[in-house]
């Protein structure tokens, strides 16, 4: 299982960062292979670009983790497995981009088996992917989660909806009562129907991304903007960083693991703004939280 998950998620690295490569048309990612033997085993490669034509930060990661004891974040919901030994594998992304028409988008597909003595290992797959929007559009919203329907189709009716309320209610900030973006499709926990028809589903999902995303990037990125614009991403992305270091379970595991600070903070964007008590300044900023940022059906085509 975990050769056939290591080979699918190496080769969805490298057709990202590829494709991404092509967009921007300037910068490149750089490689860097690490490996850390400590109290839990693990090794990657993370991909970084920066200071693009297109994206000002992107991070596409791959990760394998052994350990003795799966964390807390990761048995939370599954406290039978407390003590188990565990490997994780998984890839990880998110872009930043550098014109604020150009939503912040982030993907990830995670592989566990943990086990315990001499009984029979328990697998499960997680993962998903949503957008976050400075500026909205609806028909972005449409495309983005009609991809994702998509996606999801061959294995039920019931699945999008499912799947995308799991990640409206997962991307939410409790602090400020908001949405971090417009959602899109989270799951975690997926082991019923057997581990062929799981991947098989997680695949789909994974190669959907681009389809997804990339659109919507050649759409918006030459959108003139001001210092206006840009400072209010700068404020916005405060919010992604908000959820990433308060709530996100990827970033809880990464840390209780003693795992890679570097790969796992690179979700963080190169620069952000936090203003106190910050005013909306107009009418587009205003329909974010008025409009986009409450959750509802995008794929309705009316």
């Amino acid at each position: 299982m975990i050769e056939d998950v290591k080979e699918y998620l190496l080769n969805l690295q490298k057709d990202i960062c590829s494709q991404f490569e092509k967009e921007d048309g300037k910068a490149t990612f750089i490689e860097d292979n690490w490996k850390r033997q400590n109290q839990n085993n693990s090794s990657g490669i993370s991909k970084i670009m920066t200071n693009g034509k297109v994206f000002e930060k992107a991070g596409v990661n791959f990760s394998l983790i052994t350990g003795d004891n799966l964390p807390t974040s990761a048995t939370n919901l599954r406290l039978n497995l407390k003590g188990y030994s565990f490997s994780a594998l998984g890839i990880s992304l998110v872009v930043h981009p550098n014109n604020p028409y150009v939503p912040i988008s982030h993907a990830n597909i995670r592989f566990f088996i943990a086990k315990k003595n001499n009984e029979n290992p328990i697998w499960w797959f997680g993962g998903g992917y949503d957008l976050t929007p400075c500026y909205g559009f609806d028909e972005d919203c449409k495309h983005w989660h009609n991809t994702a329907k998509n996606a999801c189709q061959d294995f039920g009716d019931d699945v999008y909806p499912k799947y995308k309320k799991w990640c409206d209610d997962y991307f939410y900030l409790k602090h400020r009562n908001e949405q971090r973006g417009i959602g899109g499709l989270f799951f975690d926990d997926l082991n019923e129907s057997g581990y062929n028809n799981c991947f098989s589903f997680v695949k789909n999902v994974g190669n959907s991304y681009l389809k997804a995303y990339l659109p919507i990037v050649q759409k918006r990125k030459n959108i003139l903007f001001g210092e206006n614009e840009k400072q209010f991403q700068l404020y916005r992305r405060g919010r992604y960083v908000e959820f990433n270091l308060i709530y996100d379970r990827g970033t809880l595991f990464g840390l209780q693991t003693n795992g890679r600070t570097e790969s796992i903070l690179m979700s963080l964007p190169p620069l952000v703004k936090f203003e106190y008590m910050r005013k909306i300044y107009n009418n587009e900023e205003q329909k974010l939280y008025d409009h986009y940022l409450k959750p509802r059906d995008w794929t309705c085509t009316t």
